[in-house]
């Protein structure tokens, strides 16, 4: 009992000096907050970031999708790596696509979309950058589409090359601002295209917009395009739990289709979504090893001026430490008393500090697409490295105090 009363005692006298210098204290913990806001909001920011690009992943491709393509590889790529490629890999046709339909067993569905880039001038409109999709029509379920408005190609358009299209919401915008475009005519390479959907808005990533977009059946995308491009083929799972088998029935087939051998490498490339969300997260935790060390540096400056100003505290109150120890104090409380109030000091800050980074997420949030996900990891690690380093910061000025002689503090008043 005498143990807690002693650090009752020693945690009531700390506030009172903080309190009794307000002003001082608040200048003090700038920097503990700064470094703090600072940690929190970088932590913040790199979880943000992490949820939105995995967002907008699954939003494009769906979950439990695979897609093999002549050349797809996951990361940066040397030139010499993607010259080799070009030159190994095969063009993907449709009599793959047909043997990975018969020889995936676990996929659920096997798909192909195959795309091109054109600008689209249409009724003295221009409209540039405009991806065309040729595709397959269960590519709405292997993608998880959602439409604004009609539907999605159906088998028949596929099969009898129909003259159809969907078209995305920055298609829709441009063309047919303000009314229905279901049932309107829009025309690709001079060829008119019925219009039978409008894709839901899937929004942009780092400018890059998702929704500058028409999808046409394949046939009918060979008849404008040609038949010469190689294929995407695209595959899906039920469940996650069957996705591994499923890739590794896919890569097997189509290594045996094309003849390879063992020690043979892939004539083509597969990416699935697991490995881009990975790619993410290896991106993210790279910044995260770069920037989180640097906004320490500013907590590491909050701490020196903690220092700072618990040495000036010991200085002003000489007397009182002296009076404390003529009357019984030990050295031990003296060093414990400033060490409480150092690490005090630095875990006001800290708290202020979360206040600061959860008010500045909120608004960074509300004005960009990107959510501030502040999470427990780094605000107990804030916390503690803020209270440790306001520990730390107290050890000399605490030590300085406790060794003071009474009888010379006393006459110093």
């Amino acid at each position: 009992m005498k143990i807690i009363a002693l650090y009752l005692d020693t945690f009531r006298i700390a506030l009172q000096s903080i309190f009794a210098h307000k002003l001082r204290a608040f200048l003090t913990l700038i920097g503990i907050i700064i470094g703090v806001a600072s940690v929190v909001l970088v932590g913040a920011s790199i979880n943000g970031l992490n949820t939105y690009v995995t967002d907008i992943l699954s939003k494009l491709l769906g979950v439990n999708h695979f897609m093999v393509a002549r050349i797809a590889a996951v990361g940066n790529l040397s030139d010499e790596e993607w010259e080799k490629m070009d030159k190994r890999n095969k063009k993907l046709k449709w009599i793959d696509y047909e043997w990975l339909q018969e020889h995936c067993d676990t996929c659920q569905t096997v798909g192909v979309q195959v795309n091109n880039q054109i600008d689209i001038k249409f009724e003295g409109k221009d409209l540039l950058g405009v991806r065309v999709s040729g595709v397959t029509a269960n590519m709405v379920d292997i993608e998880d589409k959602t439409f604004a408005d009609g539907r999605f190609i159906l088998p028949s358009e596929v099969e009898h090359a129909a003259m159809v299209c969907v078209i995305g919401a920055d298609v829709k915008e441009k063309f047919f601002p303000g009314i229905d475009a279901i049932d309107k005519i829009l025309k690709v390479r001079e060829l008119p295209l019925k219009v039978v959907g409008v894709e839901a808005k899937r929004g942009s990533m780092f400018g890059q917009s998702f929704d500058n977009q028409i999808y046409i059946p394949l046939n009918t995308y060979g008849r404008i395009f040609g038949r010469q491009q190689s294929l995407t083929l695209h595959g899906k799972t039920l469940s996650k739990e069957e996705f591994p088998i499923a890739i590794e029935e896919a890569k097997v087939a189509l290594r045996n289709k094309h003849k390879l051998k063992g020690n043979e490498e892939d004539d083509f490339g597969l990416v699935n979504v697991d490995q881009l969300n990975n790619q993410v997260d290896q991106f993210t935790g790279a910044i995260a090893g770069v920037a989180v060390p640097i906004t320490f540096i500013s907590l590491l400056v909050g701490g020196i001026v903690v220092m700072n100003i618990m040495l000036v505290s010991v200085t002003e109150r000489t007397f009182e430490i002296g009076l404390r120890k003529a009357v019984g104090a030990t050295r031990n409380q003296i060093l414990l008393q400033f060490m409480i109030e150092s690490s005090l000091l630095s875990a006001i800050g800290g708290v202020l500090g979360l206040l600061t980074a959860a008010g500045l997420s909120w608004g960074i949030a509300k004005a960009t697409p990107i959510p501030m996900t502040i999470t427990p990891a780094y605000i107990l690690l804030s916390v503690m490295v803020s209270g440790g380093i306001g520990m730390i910061a107290g050890i000399y000025p605490a030590y300085k105090a406790a060794k003071l002689d009474p009888i010379i503090a006393l006459t110093k008043n």
